[in-house]
């Protein structure tokens, strides 16, 4: 069974910086593009970056400069550096996975940016 487990997420200060993991298993996670998604209290998941098998990297617009997304095959792991956050930034943030046609999410971890 794939399973995403989310790490990393707190409370910082605009300005700051954090680091988010997703753990997998359950599946090849070097074979299979990954992705970080978001969603703010009372607004829809949005995109924020995505990875591929390869390393190749395409993020949002908002994030650009900002975000680096990453990736370690050899412990099922992808990351996103968060610089210069700001209070719109405040959401949960997943991890996901596409696996034979369907979406596998992570439990989300939730990142908090004061003003």
């Amino acid at each position: 069974q794939v399973r995403l487990v989310e790490s990393g997420g707190g409370l910082v200060q605009a300005g700051g910086s954090l680091r988010l993991s997703c753990a997998g298993s359950g599946t090849i996670f070097s074979s299979r593009a990954m992705a970080w998604h978001r969603q703010a209290p009372g607004k829809q998941r949005e995109l924020v970056a995505t990875i591929t098998s390869g390393g190749s990297a395409n993020y949002a617009d908002s994030m650009k400069g900002r975000f680096t997304i990453s990736r370690d095959n050899a412990k099922n792991t992808v990351y996103l550096q968060m610089n210069s956050l700001k209070p719109e930034d405040t959401a949960v943030y997943y991890c996901k996975v596409r696996v034979l046609g369907s979406d596998y999410w992570g439990q989300g971890t939730q990142v908090t940016v004061s003003s």
